[in-house]
């Protein structure tokens, strides 16, 4: 079942353009909502946990590093680079060199965990890089790539895949899904509280049901059950497979701009995702 656990955790991730757009009509600014995701994460979390199974929050000095890594390594460095080249390139080039993240997690976790490259993991991961690729409409908006816009954007898909990389070091050291989770957004929160301005929000919106839901679905599904599904299947199955996996979440937000927003999907679209539902079968297949 890990499969599906990680197909779940990509699915909501997909989500994610519905709670941020919402969010933002209240005044949130990107960086805001990454703020609001990881410190209401830990405080939903540490609650749970406190209360529940304290035996979760028990963590060794020396192994501060593999949070470090997945809550700024990760986390912190993937929005920030990832956001940056919004910026500087265009929306769906931004995207596609955020899914080179597959090739990241293949390479270090050959170096790292001695993870078999076999053909077919290769072929799955250029075919999520493809699909996605596709998916995204690369070459259909109007921009330019430059050095340091490729750069940035291959600085998320490296942040992007640590956190699989960190996650693997904390599993083997016999920490659960929780824990991890957990100390991820923890290390991540208080990073992020000096960046988190709230500039824009109003009294109006603390007292608006609807933000209050749009901020609980933030925390609760996009990134506390989200992220606890994906290390959980991530613990039951190799880096590469997983990240390969992962790439359903461009897919389902394809899918959502269409029978939402009324978006369109020409063929270039609609061949990527089979594609990159053909590199998890493949994947799957390994």
């Amino acid at each position: 079942m890990a499969w599906l656990l990680v197909a779940a955790a990509a699915v909501i991730w997909g989500t994610m353009g519905i709670w941020v757009r919402g969010l933002r009509e209240y005044g949130l600014t990107t960086m805001d909502i990454v703020a609001l995701r990881s410190i209401g994460n830990t405080v939903v979390m540490g609650i749970g946990l406190f209360v529940c199974d304290r035996s979760q929050l028990k963590l060794h000095r020396k192994d501060v590093w593999c949070f470090l890594g997945t809550g700024i390594a990760s986390i912190l460095f993937f929005n920030a680079c990832y956001f940056k080249s919004i910026e500087i390139l265009d929306l769906s080039t931004a995207a596609v060199l955020l899914y080179t993240s597959p090739i990241f997690v293949a390479l270090i976790s050959a170096v790292c965990f001695r993870e078999r490259l076999t053909w077919q993991k290769c072929a799955a991961v250029a075919a999520a890089v493809v699909g996605c690729g596709l998916v995204s409409g690369l070459g259909t908006e109007t921009g330019h790539l430059n050095v340091t816009g490729l750069l940035i954007g291959l600085g998320a898909g490296l942040g992007y895949a640590l956190y699989s990389i960190f996650s693997r070091f904390a599993l083997r050291r016999g920490y659960g899904t929780l824990t991890i989770t957990f100390y991820t957004f923890l290390v991540a929160g208080v990073c992020m509280i000096p960046q988190c301005f709230l500039g824009g929000m109003t009294l109006q919106s603390f007292a608006s049901p609807t933000f209050w839901f749009l901020s609980a679905g933030m925390i609760l599904l996009v990134t506390t059950l989200a992220y606890v599904l994906y290390t959980a299947g991530l613990s039951r199955m190799d880096n590469t497979k997983a990240a390969v996996i992962a790439t359903v979440e461009p897919v389902t937000a394809s899918l959502i701009g269409v029978f939402l927003y009324q978006e369109t999907m020409g063929a270039a679209e609609i061949a990527g995702v089979m594609i990159v539902l053909l590199s998890g079968w493949l994947v799957g297949r390994v």
